[in-house]
């Protein structure tokens, strides 16, 4: 299964592989419309979640919040991890994994749009409008195959998406001995460029993945990998969406 290279961790060859060893005949095949589908709800329950601890965050309930954004982080993660070593639970995890993300998004978003309220007005709206309107793109540049994922091109971007992975855990190990890199945070020309750079790995990742779940509808991956690759999606969608945050912030430093 050669095709089945991403450079997101959670859609992998090894998983679906492994889902290729469940008969698909006792519960239906996996269809592209079917994963769209479950990723819309997902996506929804992601929406939901968010505008909660964003109410929280304006009605000075931040102690909850506050709960709530760590719940989310940590809980979000032992998900993740759940559904990728056990796939077929995708299924009933996949919902819960889209709340606890959305509890910490809705809070990130708040603390970020109140931080930046009046050197920028609208950056978490506009953000989220960026991810929406470069997913969209991505969609339709591979829908239409101006951008196909061929050999090469899953090579370089899974090796330049590894790379950011690395890059962030020696950020996050030489922060605990309070060794910081200030261009990871700051808005100078250095920042920005490395910010943009992680944007646009991130917007072409969303290649991979619509290859992804199309090569495994087209291999009769069993139904539950549905929801399996319908939370790959939103994987990449949340890390694209934090990461035009990021950058939007490093912009409005500058005014």
């Amino acid at each position: 299964m050669e095709l089945f290279k991403s450079g997101n961790p959670t859609l992998t060859e090894k998983i679906f592989d492994r889902s290729s060893n469940i008969d698909a005949s006792l519960q239906g095949t996996m269809t592209v419309k079917g994963t769209m589908n479950k990723f819309g709800f997902l996506l929804l329950m992601v929406m939901g979640a968010a505008a909660y601890t964003w109410h929280l965050y304006a009605t000075f309930n931040q102690n909850l919040m506050s709960g709530l954004m760590m719940l989310g982080i940590f809980g979000g993660m032992i998900c993740a991890f759940a559904m990728i070593f056990k796939p077929n639970w995708a299924q009933y995890v996949a919902p819960l994994y889209a709340i606890l993300e959305g509890f910490f998004l809705g809070g990130i978003s708040a603390i970020m749009n109140d931080a930046f309220q009046k050197s920028y007005p609208g950056l978490v709206m506009q953000a989220v409008g960026l991810t929406f309107g470069v997913a969209i793109a991505m969609f339709l540049l591979y829908n239409f195959r101006i951008i196909q994922a061929t050999e090469k091109f899953k090579s370089i971007l899974i090796s330049a998406t590894m790379g950011i992975g690395i890059f962030y855990l020696i950020s996050m190990v030489l922060g605990l001995f309070h060794v910081n890199m200030p261009f990871l945070y700051d808005s100078s020309p250095m920042g920005i460029g490395i910010s943009l750079f992680i944007v646009a790995i991130a917007a072409l990742n969303l290649i991979m993945d619509f290859d992804m779940i199309e090569q495994g509808a087209e291999q009769g991956a069993p139904q539950f990998m549905e929801w399996y690759g319908a939370f790959g999606l939103l994987v990449t969608i949340v890390w694209l969406y934090i990461e035009i945050l990021k950058l939007l912030s490093r912009f409005a430093k500058r005014d």
